[in-house]
């Protein structure tokens, strides 16, 4: 039993912070409903890739769930989706603010009849100046700052390669909602948790935020390069490029021992972390000659040994298999659907994974049964 067991989550959620929060839950043990539309969750469209016709993006974030399709605009379903919200521990929603109220399904709605909910809202921006902006992972990697730090200097801004705030987000409001439920436990009373991309990027933005709001620099993109840790980037060896983080002194020294150059840290240009990061275009190009004698994974074997933090620079596959190859058991399969393992362990309560990806609808018939009962029967 998963340490959420007996929690009930009512999934109002679409894309992807939201039923990323949701598939978390479910994984520790939560019932997951997922409450779609007539037409579905828009991931389901989002192909290719795809497995058995079916969009990889939908099954990525959607194990663990029990899906029903209701068309809120009709009012028979919109009563369900009330009753559902009514019998819930938690909602969670990602409409625009506001979207909900006509169905009822809004916060003061939902805890008027249900006061012990945690109910759960994941907007772009917030839910007042900000609430008439669309929230898309790609507008806030733009809007927050993060794309002006990414990519080369004299290159043009870039994305990160996924939808990182969504991602953030939907972490976020897991740790919200287990907070709430948390002072839930202790008080009896439910409580409404806001998160917002734009907020989740700025905080995630971390050294480079507190650059700005404690130091009033405006940082900018130095590719792979870090503005104040020096070795920290990808240096070239005999094939690939090797990740190579030598974070503080000690590990700086372990470097060159390994590499042959145990001299190198005794001279003052290198001696400390802020000298090798102000002479990094000296110390570089010693690093590299070395660096070309081996390849990369062979490197990292000699130098991970010796404790030095580094890293061959894999595609996906290759991350996956690093992972098998520290017994992490990077894949379960839920039904006949390989998925990426809940990154959390638990020593007494594991994930549980129930159920693969819902199709549309797939408990619909009896989820519309259970809804439809007695309410003094539940």
């Amino acid at each position: 039993m998963g340490p959420l067991e007996g929690l009930l989550v009512a999934d109002f959620s679409r894309v992807l912070a939201g039923p990323y929060a949701t598939m978390l839950l479910a994984d520790m043990g939560a019932t997951v409903v997922k409450v779609e539309g007539p037409a579905g969750d828009e991931t389901r469209t989002w192909m290719p890739p795809v497995r058995d016709d079916v969009s990889t993006y939908y099954l990525g974030v959607n194990r663990g769930k029990r899906s029903i399709a209701l068309d809120l605009r009709s009012e028979d379903d919109a009563v369900l989706g009330r009753e559902l919200a009514r019998r819930a521990d938690v909602v969670i929603e990602n409409f625009k603010p506001g979207g909900l109220a006509k169905y009822g399904l809004d916060h003061a709605s939902v805890s008027a009849s249900n006061p012990r909910v945690i109910y759960a809202s994941i907007t772009g921006f917030g839910s007042g100046e900000g609430r008439h902006v669309p929230g898309y992972d790609l507008m806030v990697q733009a809007i927050s700052g993060l794309m002006s730090l990414t990519g080369d200097p004299d290159g043009p801004p870039y994305r990160a390669g996924i939808s990182v705030f969504d991602v953030m987000a939907g972490n976020h409001a897991v740790i919200g909602i287990l907070a709430a439920l948390r002072h839930r436990d202790s008080t009896g009373q439910g409580q409404l948790v806001e998160v917002n991309l734009l907020s989740s990027a700025l905080t995630g933005l971390v050294n480079h935020s507190s650059a700005f709001v404690a130091g009033d620099v405006v940082p900018f993109r130095m590719g792979n390069a870090h503005p104040s840790v020096f070795p920290y980037e990808p240096l070239p060896t005999a094939d690939n490029d090797l990740i190579v983080a030598a974070a503080n002194d000690g590990q700086f020294r372990r470097l060159c021992e390994v590499l042959g150059l145990s001299e190198v840290p005794d001279d003052p240009r290198f001696a400390r972390n802020a000298d090798r990061t102000r002479n990094r275009e000296e110390l570089r190009p010693i690093l590299v000659e070395r660096l070309r004698a081996r390849g990369a994974v062979e490197w990292f074997d000699l130098l991970v040994a010796a404790g030095v933090p580094c890293g061959p620079i894999n595609t996906i596959d290759g991350g996956f298999a690093m992972a098998e190859r520290f017994g992490l058991d990077p894949v379960v399969v839920v039904g006949d659907v390989p998925t990426t393992r809940h990154p959390i362990r638990f020593s007494e309560t594991p994930a549980v994974y129930r159920l693969p990806p819902p199709e549309l609808d797939e408990h619909g018939e009896e989820l519309r049964t259970w809804l439809k009962e007695d309410r003094d029967g539940v």
